[in-house]
């Protein structure tokens, strides 16, 4: 049987997200994405934290923007990089029942060290 919402989830969510995962998996990416969430970036300055020379970033760049994370803004003669968080916090919707599930599993581990240190507070473990 055939579902109709089912062949959209399956044509339309699951590749969005592969194609969201695949620009993030990229480790330089993922950096460029962290130093952006603090504030706005020229190439230079990323070139200069990454080590990479410009053909490099600008590339990386290029798929940023390409895939909708990353807006950019001419500043006299350099291009200015900032955050757009919107696919991003597509990520987090997609995340957020996994982050329930193991939340409940964390909690549940951390009551169960709190009873055992209660119960033997002899054996002088310390927890962080």
């Amino acid at each position: 049987m055939h579902y109709p919402l089912t062949a959209i989830y399956a044509h339309t969510y699951i590749p969005v997200m592969e194609s969201t995962f695949a620009v993030i998996a990229e480790p330089h990416r993922r950096a460029i994405l962290g130093m952006l969430a603090s504030s706005e970036r020229s190439v230079g300055e990323l070139m200069e934290q990454l080590r990479l020379p410009q053909p490099s970033v600008s590339k990386h760049l290029k798929v940023l923007r390409d895939a909708g994370f990353v807006e950019s803004r001419v500043e006299a003669q350099r291009r200015v990089y900032r955050l757009n968080p919107k696919p991003l916090q597509e990520v987090d919707a997609w995340l957020a029942p996994f982050r329930r599930r193991w939340s409940k599993h964390v909690d549940a581990l951390e009551q169960h060290l709190d009873r055992m240190e209660k119960a033997s507070p002899a054996k002088g473990r310390k927890r962080r």
